[in-house]
C-alpha cells in the first residue's frame, strides 16, 4: 500500500477492512515523511504499533 492510499483509508467515514501480516488491523494514523502507520489489531486494540506502510494490504470486501 503507499501512504496515500493509507491516509484516504483513515479519513474514510466507512470501515475498510487493511491487514498487516494477514491479522486485521485499524490504522490510527500515517507518518508520510517516514513512510509509516500507526496501527493496532481489530482483537487487540491496547497492543499499538508502528509499522512499514508498504507492510499494510488492504482486503477485498
Amino acid at each position: 500500500m503507499d501512504s496515500q492510499r493509507a491516509q484516504e483509508i483513515v479519513d474514510s467515514p466507512t470501515m475498510i477492512n487493511v491487514s498487516y501480516h494477514g491479522v486485521p488491523v485499524y490504522i490510527q494514523e500515517v507518518n508520510t515523511n517516514k513512510e509509516t502507520a500507526r496501527i493496532f489489531p481489530l482483537d487487540e486494540m491496547e497492543n499499538e504499533q508502528e509499522v512499514d506502510i508498504n507492510g499494510l494490504i488492504e482486503e477485498s470486501s
